[in-house]
């Protein structure tokens, strides 16, 4: 147990905040890196109730800000969210691929446990959409293995479909039976990301328009044309893959100890389990499954002292389908090779007992990919102070929520066991 709580949080909206002129191909930003940063870090410290100068220490999670806005040393930027206040104090920029703001949130909870820091601010930003799609590809194919993946035309649906392909041969699915539980998956985070008013894809966005609420509507889509659903790496197809979005999120952390005497909003980070793959696909066994994924559920679990019992509601790092569906087995949902039939079955919604994506996911959300675990913990603190954004679960306010980030192709994984403290 860290002895770290989160005292408040802030999520920006997230979207595409560009205006593109499709004949000129002039693009005009209409919220800057830099406008999402202090926006999210301004955000959180409010929510918390305290004052900038509480706050000792900042760390930022950002993935590729150089390629994606020709921007570096991003960790001095945190002190823009109160300059008078935060300038001279100690900042640090964090880098795991999707994973990079869940590292910087264990660096600062590894910063306050050494008794250095006492109030820290974490904040998770990207800004991907100044950039056509074939340039954020290029981007995110940095965070593959560049000799044997990225340089040889490797792209994250590429890596996933492995795992997807993998999947389906181990447990020998037909292509009919996979293709349904992925759209199965698809529809559970677009009915859940039409409830989140923060969403990408929240109500009136296309999937909204389209009525993609079920997987039989995905499936009726035609492969090509206005509307489509067009493969993009087999067997993945564009309603398989997560959303390319702007946009940041942030967290207070406090010692427990403290945090109780500041608030009522306070959610202890119970367990915390980070565990790093090897990063070449081509060396790794059983891609079938999320392995290392597995054992940082089990030391985030053992550190907090729970089973998967416990747990209330779970985000976890949907950025293709076939991700939730591993990572629902990783964390001892359902067990290996049956969650897709789970999903089918009607499983994992806000009826559930444990309701799995009820932000939409990185599905319907967005995956701003620096941000992504800020988000993700921003959103579960919301759920476990019983101030939902969007879905919250049926069953009433809960009190167990875990956090599952991925960096990379399953790569850098970060669990994090969140309790409401009473």
């Amino acid at each position: 147990m860290s002895n770290v709580s989160i005292i408040g949080a802030y999520n920006t909206k997230f979207g595409s905040f560009v205006e593109k002129n499709r004949e000129t191909g002039e693009i005009k930003d209409t919220k800057s890196y830099y406008d999402l940063l202090v926006e999210a870090g301004r955000g959180a410290i409010q929510d918390a109730g305290i004052e900038p100068k509480d706050i000792d220490g900042i760390w930022i999670g950002a993935c590729s800000p150089s390629l994606f806005v020709n921007q570096e040393h991003v960790g001095p930027l945190g002190l823009e969210v109160a300059p008078e206040a935060f300038r001279f104090v100690p900042t640090t920029r964090a880098e795991g691929a999707c994973a990079s703001s869940s590292v910087a949130l264990y660096n600062a909870i590894y910063g306050i446990e050494s008794g250095r820091f006492k109030r820290v601010l974490v904040i998770g930003v990207e800004k991907m959409s100044l950039l056509n799609t074939k340039e954020v590809t290029h981007v995110l194919a940095c965070s593959s293995h560049w000799p044997s993946e990225g340089s040889k035309g490797m792209t994250f649906p590429g890596l996933f479909a492995e795992y997807a392909k993998g999947y389906q041969a181990h447990y020998r699915f037909s292509d009919e039976e996979l293709r349904k539980m992925l759209a199965t998956v698809s529809a559970l985070c677009y009915r859940n990301g039409f409830e989140n008013p923060l969403a990408h894809f929240s109500k009136g966005s296309p999937p909204d328009r389209l009525g993609l609420t079920t997987a039989q509507a995905i499936l009726d889509l035609p492969d090509e044309g206005k509307g489509s659903n067009p493969m993009i790496t087999p067997p993945l197809r564009l309603h398989d893959c997560s959303l390319i979005s702007d946009g940041a999120a942030a967290v207070v952390l406090a010692e427990t100890n403290d945090a109780a005497l500041i608030g009522q909003k306070v959610v202890e980070i119970a367990g915390i389990g980070l565990t790093t793959e090897r990063l070449a696909e081509r060396v790794r066994p059983n891609m079938y499954e999320l392995t290392a994924g597995k054992e940082s559920i089990k030391k985030s679990f053992n550190e907090a002292g729970i089973t998967i019992q416990d747990v209330d509601f779970t985000e976890v790092h949907d950025c293709f389908t076939i991700n939730q569906i591993l990572s629902t087995e990783a964390l001892g949902l359902s067990k290996d090779g049956q969650g897709g039939w789970d999903y089918i079955a009607g499983k994992y919604t806000s009826e559930d007992d444990c309701p799995v994506n009820l932000s939409g996911g990185l599905k319907s959300k967005g995956h701003p990919v620096g941000a992504t675990g800020a988000s993700m913990h921003a959103l579960a603190y919301k759920q476990l102070i019983g101030e939902p954004i969007g879905v919250a679960p049926a069953k009433g306010q809960p009190e167990v929520g875990v956090v599952f980030n991925i960096g990379g192709s399953g790569v850098t994984n970060c669990t994090t066991t969140l309790k409401r403290i009473k």
